[in-house]
């Protein structure tokens, strides 16, 4: 298969909507790509509609279910922060840079989740440090290519305060710039989440998320400007996407509490988990239920009786229940018993004690990171929460798309490159390609 590209560079603005469209259009580093290229004005996004299962949807061309990646973190009741799928080996089946490398490609990832450990010739993962005894330097160099990473943390380690934003993402922008400009990957994908943190922190249309999206136009421009100044951009693709939109949301929905009521979950005097047979896992705007024994019919009949209850109550922050197996179809994770979609203004959390629903403050928000102002995890299918995507330069041809698919996006990848992902869920977009 031919290689349509020598360069392609795959750009993720974290909470990137369909909606920041009126935005984008008039700022003049996404007005190169979106003239010069392809522009599709929505994209579906997956079930659940968070970030780490996105984005190995994005390398795979495949739903959750089939990748593996079904939640950003792991099912770990009773832990107060729970393991995030950080490792290649989260993902079932091959990815999109793994076939680059076994086309001889060199590869180069920033900040892109569930990379940790995976074989990408210059690799910074997305990790943090998530024990007391655990330094995060220490945690990243173990978990990507700790020579590239040393050299980045000596030259730019001064802009991060932490994990703060804006300036994590001016790290990875100056990582980005001189990755460019030395190593000249033939794929290079990097991750920003400044725009993310700014909608959870302030709401979807905040002046700080206005504010987010101004400073990706920067980071875009000095990444274009740095194509420019290495020679490569006659010869290179960028792609700028979003992996999912966000909703405003104003009512947190704590299920565990009915679930540690009626004695499904178990607590110590300390409040801590000692056991449990039903747990309600959140993704955001939605969560799943699993019941640790599924052939426990007399869990499952209570559990299903309290969902029907709750689906009744107009109060309840509950839309829909699916079952594992309709969860299934729509790419999730079949193994749980349910899966339960909140309404607008509504999201999860898996707090055991305190009321079933609580009203989120400002206030809130600003004291404890568990309480948000805008979420995601929702259906694809809520309205005006699609994301969007851009392409321009080497084989992209100059169009515009009504829609595609989020697992669309890494067979269309793999075409640029001139290598295949197999049998996916997704297809190549072969109408935004030069073929």
């Amino acid at each position: 298969m031919n290689r349509l590209t020598d360069h392609l560079i795959i750009i993720s603005f974290d909470c990137l909507s369909a909606l920041d469209y009126p935005i984008l259009k008039d700022l003049p580093h996404f007005q190169s790509i979106l003239k010069n290229g392809t522009y599709v004005e929505n994209v579906e996004t997956i079930y659940p509609s968070v970030t780490y299962p996105c984005h190995a949807t994005i390398v795979t061309g495949n739903y959750p279910n089939r990748h593996g990646v079904i939640n950003n973190t792991l099912l770990q009741p009773g832990r107060p922060s729970p393991d995030w799928n950080w490792y290649r080996n989260c993902i079932h089946g091959t990815t999109l840079y793994d076939e680059a490398k076994k086309a001889n490609l060199t590869t180069a990832a920033l900040l892109w989740p569930v990379t940790g450990k995976a074989n990408i010739d210059y690799n910074m993962p997305e990790i943090f440090a998530n024990r007391p005894w655990q330094n995060q330097i220490l945690v990243s160099l173990m978990s990507g290519t700790p020579s590239f990473q040393w050299d980045l943390n000596k030259r730019y380690g001064h802009i991060r305060k932490g994990l703060s934003q804006p300036e994590l993402d001016d790290f990875v922008l100056e990582s980005a710039v001189d990755t460019i400009k030395t190593k000249k990957p033939n794929l290079l994908m990097v991750h920003f989440t400044d725009l993310d943190t700014q909608r959870h922190d302030h709401g979807f249309s905040s002046e700080e998320a206005i504010a987010a999206i101004h400073r990706h136009h920067k980071r875009l421009g000095r990444i274009l400007a740095a194509l420019h100044e290495s020679g490569i951009h006659e010869n290179a693709t960028v792609a700028v996407l979003g992996d999912h939109s966000a909703l405003d949301e104003h009512k947190a929905v704590n299920l565990n509490v009915l679930l540690h009521k009626k004695n499904l979950i178990s607590t110590n005097t300390k409040g801590k988990i000692i056991n449990w047979q039903a747990y309600c896992k959140s993704c955001d705007g939605s969560a799943y239920i699993y019941i640790k024994d599924q052939h426990n019919s007399t869990v499952l009949h209570q559990v299903k009786h309290l969902l029907d209850s709750l689906l009744d109550d107009p109060e309840s922050g509950i839309e829909r229940v699916l079952t594992g197996a309709q969860a299934a179809e729509k790419g999730a994770d079949g193994t749980c018993a349910f899966m339960i979609e909140a309404c607008r203004g509504y999201y999860f959390l898996e707090d055991l004690k305190g009321d079933y629903i609580k009203t989120i403050t400002r206030e809130d928000a600003a004291a404890d990171k568990k309480y948000t102002l805008a979420c995601h995890g929702y259906s694809p299918e809520k309205e005006n929460y699609g994301t969007i995507f851009m392409a321009a330069g080497k084989g992209i041809q100059s169009t515009t798309l009504s829609s595609i698919r989020l697992v669309d996006e890494g067979p269309t990848f793999a075409r640029l490159l001139g290598i295949t992902l197999g049998n996916t869920d997704g297809r190549a977009v072969e109408e935004m390609l030069t073929i």
